[in-house]
C-alpha cells in the first residue's frame, strides 16, 4: 500500500498547473490532425455549440492551443479517422472514441432510465414506440439522413415533449443518440446527419466493458489531468459532469495506490483536499513560457465558472441570452488569457462577407498589466487570421494602458 504524501503550493501554482495541463503555455505546437488529437486526448472532451459569431467553439478551443490550426484538421479526426465522436460530456461535446467504454456506461444508464430525465425520456419513447421503430427502420434502409428527411409518424396525443416547440423526430433522434443507438455522422448545411451507431463505429473501437467502480477512477484521472490540480468538487463538474458515483471513495483508492497525490493549497478559499495526478506533479513548478490567447466562452479552462472564480478570480457569465440593454460586457465575449492570469474580455464578431474581425469592446480586469497590450494585439491578429479576416476593426474606447498597442496591431 502506497503511503499518501502531500505537496504544498498556492493558487499561483494551481493556475500554472491548470494552464499547462490545458496546453495553453509554452510554444504552441504546429497544427495537424495528429496534433489536434493530442490536444483532445489531454482535454478528453471539446464542447460543441451552434453559435458561430467568431468561429464554432470547438474550433476556437483548438485554435487557442495549436499554431496554424485549420478546421479541416478537426474534421479529419471526426469524419474520416473517427477518433472523436459526438456525445455528452460536461455538455454536448466531441469525445474520444478510445473512451467509448466509459461513455457506453452512460448510454446504458440512460436507456434504463436511471435518472429523472432519463425516466421521462424512457416513458415518452415507450409511448411513441411506433415512431422509434419508424426512425430506426428509415435509417437502416436509407441512412444516413437528416431529421427533416424522416417523416413524423408520432401520435400527437401520446407523450408530451420536454420543451416547447420541439418536434417529434428530432426529439426521438436526440434520445436514441443519448442511448447510443444512433450517431451524428456528418453535417449538411448546418444540420446534423444521423445513422445507426452500429454502422459508424470503427473496427478498432474498444469494446471491453469497464465496471462502474473502475470507470469512476478512470474518469476522475482524466478530469484531474485536464484540470492540473483540483478538488473532488472540481472533478465532479468536469469531463462527465456529475456522473461520478462514489467519487470520494474512488479518490481515496487512487491516492492509496499512488496514482494521485494530495496537494495543500495554502491560500485556497476553502480548506478541502486538492489532488494532482502523479504524472503532473511537475506542472506545479514548471516555468513554461507564457502565452497570450483569446479563449472561447466555452473553453475547457473556464467551463466550470465556480472554479474559475476561485482559482483565477475571474467572474465570467456568457451574456448571449441577456437582453442587449442589460449586458455588461457584450454578446460573445472572449476571455483574455495572459500567462496564467485572465486579464480581460473582448466582445467580437466576424463579418465574413467583408472579411473583418469586428471588436465591439475591450475590458481590462482590475490590476491587469499594462504590458499585456502588445501580446493581446498579437492574439487578435492570430484570431483574425484563423477566422479569415483581413482587417481588425477596434472600438473607439479602449483600456488606456492597452490602447496604443492594440491600435498598432490592427
Amino acid at each position: 500500500m502506497h503511503r499518501p504524501e502531500t505537496i504544498a503550493t498556492d493558487l499561483a501554482g494551481v493556475r500554472r498547473a491548470a494552464v499547462a495541463a490545458q496546453g495553453l503555455s509554452g510554444p504552441a505546437p504546429e497544427s495537424s490532425p495528429d496534433a489536434a488529437l493530442r490536444v483532445a486526448q489531454r482535454l478528453r472532451c471539446v464542447q460543441l455549440d451552434p453559435i458561430s459569431v467568431v468561429a464554432p467553439t470547438q474550433e476556437l478551443v483548438l485554435a487557442a492551443r495549436l499554431d496554424g490550426f485549420r478546421a479541416a484538421h478537426l474534421d479529419a479526426l471526426v469524419w474520416e479517422r473517427k477518433e472523436l465522436f459526438h456525445y455528452v460530456a460536461h455538455a454536448a461535446s466531441l469525445v474520444l472514441t478510445a473512451d467509448y467504454p466509459l461513455h457506453r456506461l452512460h448510454m446504458l444508464a440512460y436507456a434504463r432510465g436511471d435518472t429523472p430525465s432519463a425516466r421521462r425520456s424512457h416513458e415518452w419513447m415507450v409511448a411513441n414506440a411506433p415512431l422509434r421503430r419508424h426512425v430506426l427502420t428509415r435509417l437502416r434502409r436509407d441512412g444516413p439522413l437528416r431529421a427533416r428527411d424522416i417523416e413524423d409518424r408520432s401520435r400527437r396525443d401520446v407523450g408530451a415533449l420536454s420543451w416547447p416547440g420541439a418536434r417529434s423526430v428530432p426529439y426521438m433522434l436526440e434520445h436514441l443518440w443519448l442511448r447510443g443507438e444512433v450517431m451524428v455522422v456528418g453535417r449538411e448545411a448546418g444540420a446534423r446527419v444521423w445513422d445507426l451507431a452500429e454502422r459508424w463505429w470503427p473496427q478498432w473501437t474498444p469494446r471491453t466493458p469497464v465496471g462502474p467502480r473502475r470507470a469512476v477512477e478512470l474518469k476522475a484521472c482524466h478530469a484531474l489531468r485536464a484540470l492540473g490540480v483540483a478538488t473532488a468538487r472540481h472533478v465532479n463538474e468536469h469531463f462527465t459532469r456529475r456522473r461520478y458515483p462514489g467519487l470520494a471513495d474512488a479518490l481515496t483508492r487512487l491516492e492509496r495506490r499512488g496514482e494521485i497525490v494530495r496537494v495543500a493549497v495554502r491560500d485556497a478559499p476553502a480548506r478541502e483536499p486538492w489532488f494532482v495526478h502523479r504524472d503532473d506533479v511537475g506542472l506545479l513548478d514548471e516555468g513554461r513560457a507564457p502565452r497570450t490567447v483569446l479563449l472561447s466562452p466555452f473553453d475547457n479552462l473556464l467551463c466550470d465558472r465556480r472554479r474559475t472564480r476561485a482559482v483565477f478570480g475571474f467572474d465570467y457569465t456568457i451574456e448571449i441570452y441577456v437582453p442587449k440593454d442589460k449586458r455588461r460586457y457584450g454578446y460573445y465575449v472572449l476571455p483574455v488569457l495572459h500567462g496564467d492570469e485572465l486579464v480581460g474580455r473582448l466582445d467580437s464578431a466576424v463579418d465574413r462577407r467583408a472579411e473583418v474581425l469586428q471588436v465591439h469592446s475591450v475590458h481590462a480586469e482590475a490590476g491587469a498589466p499594462a504590458s499585456a497590450g502588445g501580446a493581446i494585439g498579437g492574439a487578435l491578429r492570430r484570431l483574425a487570421a484563423f477566422a479569415g479576416a483581413a482587417r481588425i476593426d477596434l472600438p473607439r474606447v479602449l483600456p488606456r494602458s492597452w490602447a496604443r498597442a492594440l491600435r498598432s496591431s490592427a
